[in-house]
């Protein structure tokens, strides 16, 4: 197995992960809220959030990992979590994420062992100009997986948060500068719903012809 990327400080990453063996890591509808409060406890003092997608058996994110300066801004935030700024690492924090919602899940479920997979998933984000489009394709995911039959349904992502003036720990003045306005947000997620599915179909009646092109050719059976 090759070595996990590092997180590095100043840099964007594609975090995601998935409950071990493909099993449920949302068993019931209180776990979502749960699992973004202790998000909120553990992560947001080490890193800027942009979007989110909780599915139930995965989850995507799109962080960038604070600088050292920034961190030192959070210390008292980081002093609760009894993490030095000195000794910090990125990669345990988030690894002492996982291992609290899974310990509450274990006990809540009577369940024992690792829910998440090891390492968890990071890819690091670049350049600029990608930054939107993983931010729509991490919204689009739970229509992409067939949770819902429109990605704006899936009420545990942070698409409609974005589109609203509600108070937010993410940084959606940065994600709607990157889409230029939030009714450009909105109009860019579903011009590429759409733009997908226009392709997927367009794939289905070229394999279709294909089909029928090769069912052409076959020898008649008498």
């Amino acid at each position: 197995m090759s070595k996990p990327l590092p997180l590095e400080h100043g840099k964007y990453y594609h975090v995601y992960n998935r409950g071990n063996n493909r099993e449920n890591i949302f068993i019931e509808e209180r776990n979502y809220p749960y699992f973004l409060k202790l998000y909120a406890q553990h992560i947001f003092p080490i890193a800027d959030t942009f979007a989110y997608c909780l599915m139930r058996n995965h989850f995507h994110l799109l962080v960038r990992i604070k600088t050292d300066e920034e961190i030192q801004k959070t210390l008292r935030v980081l002093e609760t979590l009894r993490v030095s700024s000195k000794t910090l690492r990125v990669y345990q924090v988030f690894s002492n994420f996982f291992n609290a919602y899974t310990k509450a899940i274990n006990k809540a479920y009577g369940r024992t062992g690792s829910l998440f997979e090891h390492p968890f998933g990071r890819i690091e984000v670049t350049p600029e100009a990608y930054y939107s489009r993983l931010v729509i394709y991490i919204h689009q995911n739970p229509q992409k997986h067939g949770f819902v039959s429109h990605f704006s349904d899936w009420p545990y992502s942070s698409y409609h948060t974005l589109l609203s003036a509600k108070p937010t720990h993410l940084r959606r003045d940065d994600v709607l500068k990157w889409f230029g306005g939030v009714d450009n947000l909105a109009a860019t997620h579903q011009h590429e719903m759409i733009e997908r599915q226009m392709a997927a179909q367009a794939q289905d009646r070229s394999l279709s012809r294909g089909h029928g092109l090769w069912r052409d050719k076959l020898p008649l059976v008498k």
